[in-house]
């Protein structure tokens, strides 16, 4: 006799694998634990001109280091804004971000190509470089170009304005620009 058309009903569902998941929410808390409490960041007593170009190039630094999550954050947002009357951009920027997720931050592993491991630096330079590229060819060009640099523009400006000497040392040392 056939059984044609009926539905195995003993079947199990396939089994989820929450340890990626714990993973994962693991290594977001970690990345969003570097970002600085906006107050501290904003602190009014804390924002003076520097005295000499030295100064301010010293304080750049220190603020980079110190500051970094919440300045990727400030730039990030400001190209998300630029990108709101862009659906197409917006769209390739979203999943461009998913990719960054997925291939940068939530890796425990190394990055492995055809048997060759790759290297933070490596990933962070391609991941950028085809970011920039597949954006660029949505044809929002002027919008992600001025957006970037006035991210950057506002980084310089608090980095270069605000004080260091409520900082931790140690913490800044291990900054993007040393």
């Amino acid at each position: 006799m056939t059984n044609y058309g009926t539905i195995p009903t003993s079947s199990s569902p396939p089994p989820i694998n929450l340890d990626y998941i714990s993973r994962a929410k693991e290594r977001l808390k970690d990345g969003l634990g570097t970002r600085r409490p906006w107050r501290q960041m904003f602190d009014l007593h804390c924002f003076t001109l520097p005295k000499s170009f030295g100064e301010a190039v010293s304080r750049v630094k220190t603020n980079a280091g110190y500051f970094l999550m919440n300045y990727a954050l400030i730039v990030l947002v400001i190209v998300f804004l630029s990108l709101l009357w862009h659906p197409i951009s917006l769209i390739v920027f979203i999943a461009m971000m998913l990719v960054w997720i997925f291939l940068y931050f939530l890796r425990d592993e190394p990055l492995m190509v055809f048997n060759h491991t790759i290297g933070d630096r490596t990933v962070l330079i391609v991941l950028s470089v085809v970011t920039l590229i597949v954006l660029l060819l949505t044809h929002a060009t002027s919008e992600i170009l001025i957006s970037l640099l006035v991210g950057v523009v506002v980084v310089l400006v608090h980095s270069v304005a605000r004080k260091t000497d409520d900082l931790a040392d140690e913490e800044a040392a291990g900054g993007l620009l040393r």
